[in-house]
């Protein structure tokens, strides 16, 4: 007879800024805590041998970590994701795609100015391996492109059950 009891609620987190804003950090400190488990593309794209620039390889990385997430989150367990989800058109298809699977979402949104994201940048190119280095002087170009969460984004964290 079924206990009545609930499993816990799986949450996708999605870590969203551009690069050197501390998403690795912030995954990394959500995994300690157990809040799930972190797919990272700049991982694997280092494993792997893959410059960061090299777009089909990431994209690939990407959507093979989305398909392990979806497993994931079905089974009843929590996932961070740390692909910088520039695009808001990006971040709704990954809450809507989680909240059919029943798992709930939290974005974490991590806003840096760029004097410090270019800083932050050449400190860690230092120890970088080569296809690790980013140029800080992208950091520009991709500011333009990306889309900062709007505050009903940030607002719209869905972690509550309805049942």
């Amino acid at each position: 007879m079924p206990s009545g009891r609930l499993k816990p609620m799986a949450t996708l987190h999605l870590i969203c800024g551009l690069p050197g804003s501390g998403k690795t950090t912030l995954a990394r400190k959500l995994e300690e805590e157990g809040a799930g488990l972190r797919l990272s593309p700049d991982d694997w794209m280092l494993a792997m041998g893959f410059n960061f620039y090299d777009k089909a390889p990431r994209a690939r990385i990407e959507q093979l970590q989305w398909q392990l997430a979806q497993r994931l989150l079905a089974e009843g367990m929590s996932v961070i994701l740390e692909n910088g989800f520039w695009s808001r058109k990006e971040r709704e298809a990954y809450r809507a795609t989680a909240r059919a699977l029943g798992a709930g979402t939290r974005l974490h949104y991590l806003s840096v100015p760029i004097e410090e994201l270019q800083r932050r940048i050449i400190e860690r190119n230092r120890d970088a391996p080569a296809e690790a280095v980013v140029n800080p002087r992208d950091l520009r170009a991709w500011q333009r492109v990306f889309q900062p969460p709007a505050e009903a984004e940030l607002e719209d964290q869905s972690n509550s059950r309805s049942d």
